[in-house]
């Protein structure tokens, strides 16, 4: 059963960064995108940054220019980079990744940005 196994939150003051990353435990064939997503208390989750499987990149408004989505074929890992922090992006941070045929979620990993 494939399983995504995300790692890298935690609390972080104002201004700093963190590098979060999601590891698939096997091979998913026919990726059409990987993502981050992030649910805040209260709120609906929303996408943060996606890539698709042609490259194309995608990211919220609110975090250009701060997040960068990548991806290691070669570890089966997907990362973002995040920098510049905001109390406002405190959240549970998800990994997805969709096929042509099912979705797949992570188990969330908090991100507390103090101020």
């Amino acid at each position: 059963q494939v399983a995504l196994v995300e790692s890298g939150g935690g609390l972080v003051q104002a201004g700093g960064s963190l590098t979060l990353s999601c590891t698939i435990s096997e091979t998913i064939f026919n990726i059409n995108a990987m993502g981050w997503y992030r649910q805040a208390p209260g709120r609906q989750r929303e996408l943060v940054a996606g890539v698709t499987s042609r490259g194309d990149i995608k990211y919220t408004d609110s975090v250009k220019d701060r997040f960068t989505i990548s991806r290691d074929k070669a570890k089966n890992t997907v990362y973002l980079q995040m920098s510049s922090l905001k109390p406002e992006d405190t959240a549970v941070y998800y990994c997805n990744v969709e096929s042509w045929d099912a979705g797949y979620w992570g188990q969330g990993t908090q991100v507390t940005v103090s101020s």
